[in-house]
């Protein structure tokens, strides 16, 4: 088993962009229109609208995408040095600073009431190791927030239990590469997610294959620890697979 930062580094970051099916570019598209819903559009002026952090910012989706939408500088905190070296790939001349740091180093990244708007996103809350690590996460979130500004979560619910067949997943495949994955409900409040990828190489197929630990918290648990942020919490939508949830200090 390895933990998040050895899955990334060792296999998923090579397939992270890939596995969505589209290209960079319409990614960004897809996440500029989802923040832009909450957010609002970017500024006619063309003036910026304050800092923005993403949490777990990956090749830089929602890094980009708050950038087009205004926010400066965004800075971007990642564990994976493939993944920020990817989104330093796309990032051209946009206020984007990006980090290798954990998520729970937010308070050394960030002032206190300095961010207009911060984004964990993409299932990011779901790699940390327990939920007295969310509860931290969410405290250095309320901390980092001005008056008035916005937290975007987005993240899979593992909170009921799959049974069966239904623990086994396609994930995308073309004439080269084969991803599929599994998971296992072996804690109360943890699954085991295994990550196949199947290589073609000349004649033959090779398997690479890694597996990590991610948390199962309902909605109303992450709700609820974002009150007891001191935040106040938007009812519940959907983000294709993923709960979305905005969050505002008050």
């Amino acid at each position: 088993m390895s933990d998040p930062k050895t899955h990334y580094e060792q296999l998923l970051a090579q397939y992270y962009t890939w596995m969505f099916g589209v290209s960079f570019a319409d990614k960004v598209a897809e996440q500029q229109a989802l923040l832009q819903r909450i957010l609002g559009p970017a500024p006619v002026s063309g003036g910026t609208r304050g800092a923005a952090l993403d949490l777990g910012c990956g090749p830089g989706f929602q890094s980009l995408a708050l950038a087009e939408l205004g926010f400066a500088p965004v800075i971007a905190l990642d564990t994976s040095a493939a993944l920020l070296a990817e989104l330093r790939g796309h990032a051209g001349g946009r206020p984007i600073l990006g980090h290798e740091a954990d998520l729970l180093s937010l308070a050394s990244h960030a002032d206190a009431g300095s961010a207009a708007v911060i984004t964990c996103m993409g299932d990011t809350l779901t790699h940390l190791a327990d939920q007295q690590s969310v509860r931290s996460l969410f405290a250095q979130v309320a901390a980092a927030l001005a008056p008035g500004g916005r937290l975007i979560i987005t993240y899979r619910d593992l909170s009921e239990e799959l049974t069966g067949l239904d623990r086994f997943f396609d994930v995308r495949s073309d004439a080269d590469t084969v991803m599929s994955c599994f998971v296992e409900y072996d804690t109360p409040g943890t699954v085991m997610v295994h990550d196949l990828v199947h290589v073609r190489e000349e004649a033959h197929w090779r398997l690479r294959k890694s597996c990590y630990r991610k948390l199962r918290m309902s909605c109303a648990w992450v709700t609820q620890e974002l009150v007891r942020a001191g935040l106040t919490v938007a009812p519940a939508g959907m983000a294709g697979r993923l709960v979305l949830l905005e969050a505002r200090k008050p």
